[in-house]
């Protein structure tokens, strides 16, 4: 058991690291080369995942991008009816849900450690462990949020590194877990799922939460740009606030940006309207996908809520999942999560079509193709760095790339 969380701990690490290289972001600068290699010009050595990236996708096409972008929920917990769905599309990524969880973490497992046809670039597997009320594995004992939210943040960071530790040991990458949002109301559908109820103390033990889950799992700040600031729920709704954007910067944004200044990797919007922001939520506003990068300085992968929640709204506007799913990539989002039931035509759903329609959406330019590829690069830096490889990229055709499988359902 100490072998694999050292394991886990090493590629959370490297994750964490690719993505920063990506980005331009680096902990630590390279030395200098000597004297003499400057005065000859000898060119700087070359990033192996950099080079990697840019081969792999200089060999994937349009639907294989788009693809690559999508993390879905496959129901159950037969690892081959997941993994088949997976292959024939060429997905990016799975969450887990309540029905994928067969047993302890351990059993989990054995689910995940069999999803990625691709060993050089494994697929990116996500859950919800909050903790408390939200917690798909159920030996999670952890303090939860409304008993940290009375304790010193240091008890936050001790609960979530003992959390991240049990996802870690269920073969999971990401914990979409860490929620940044803040309210005092009580009656607010977010309240009991907080870790403050001021900006101050919520921002206090966000900041200590993704400290917690450093090197283990990678972190994930929800539900930007703060869920509450309404006290609807967005299963169901589409919560509104009429706060201006100097008032958010002063109150909703501060857990988020100590968050992101912790060195939180992943950000998820929420279907959130802020009226006097932006016409439209979070999830699907390029203007919130802009602050989220420029004002608060995160250059991570983004990640969507679920958008069936966006259906479920009762919004006519809202009713298409395809259409939701261009708008969201128009924006800026990195990763498109689509948590589907076992039979996804009965929410409009096909992946297949969805990922033509995504396609379509670039080739017309609905969706700008650099910033796909910019999307594109920073999903795959993390999946690579899951592998633990540095060598080239090897095309190894149509399996890897997720065409036999489709052509088989086609």
């Amino acid at each position: 058991m100490r072998r694999r969380r050292q394991h886990t701990r090493a590629v959370a690490v490297g994750l964490v690291a690719a993505l920063a290289t990506i980005t331009g972001c680096t902990a630590a600068a390279e030395p200098p080369p000597p004297p003499l290699a400057r005065l000859v010009g000898a060119p700087a050595p070359l990033d192996p995942t950099a080079v990697y990236l840019e081969q792999r996708i200089a060999a994937m096409s349009l639907e294989q991008k788009v693809a690559a972008l999508l993390m879905v929920h496959v129901p159950g917990t037969d690892p081959a009816r997941i993994r088949a769905v997976i292959d024939a599309h060429g997905l990016g990524g799975v969450i887990l849900m309540g029905d994928n969880i067969g047993g302890p973490a351990a059993t989990v497992a054995g689910l995940t450690g069999a999803l990625s046809a691709e060993a050089g670039l494994p697929v990116l597997t996500a859950i919800d462990q909050e903790g408390g009320i939200v917690r798909r594995l159920r030996d999670d004992t952890f303090a939860a949020s409304w008993e940290l939210r009375g304790a010193p943040a240091s008890a936050a960071e001790q609960a979530f590194a003992g959390r991240s530790a049990l996802v870690a040991e269920a073969g999971v990458l990401i914990n979409f877990g860490i929620v940044a949002d803040v309210t005092p109301d009580r009656s607010s559908f977010i309240h009991v799922r907080t870790l403050g109820e001021s900006p101050a103390a919520a921002a206090e033990r966000v900041a200590a939460a993704v400290r917690g889950e450093q090197g283990t799992v990678l972190s994930t700040l929800k539900h930007f740009p703060g869920h509450g600031a309404s006290p609807d729920d967005s299963h169901v709704s589409i919560p509104r606030s009429a706060l201006t954007i100097a008032q958010w910067r002063a109150t909703h944004a501060v857990p988020f940006q100590a968050g992101i200044d912790a060195g939180a990797p992943l950000v998820m919007t929420g279907h959130l309207l802020f009226e006097r922001v932006s016409p439209l939520p979070a999830s699907l506003s390029p203007t919130w996908i802009t602050i989220l990068r420029q004002q608060l300085g995160f250059d991570g992968v983004i990640v969507t809520d679920d958008l069936l929640m966006l259906q479920r709204s009762g919004v006519a506007a809202y009713r298409d999942p395809v259409q939701n799913a261009v708008r969201a990539l128009a924006a800026g989002n990195d990763l498109l999560l689509f948590v589907l039931p076992a039979d996804p035509s009965t929410v409009g759903v096909d992946l297949g079509a969805l990922v033509d329609a995504l396609a379509l959406a670039v080739i017309d330019g609905r969706i700008d193709a650099a910033r796909l590829d910019a999307s594109l690069q920073r999903v795959l830096a993390l999946r690579r760095a899951a592998s633990g490889e540095l060598g080239p990229f090897v095309d190894c055709g149509p399996k890897c790339r997720g065409e036999i499988g489709r052509a088989a359902l086609g």
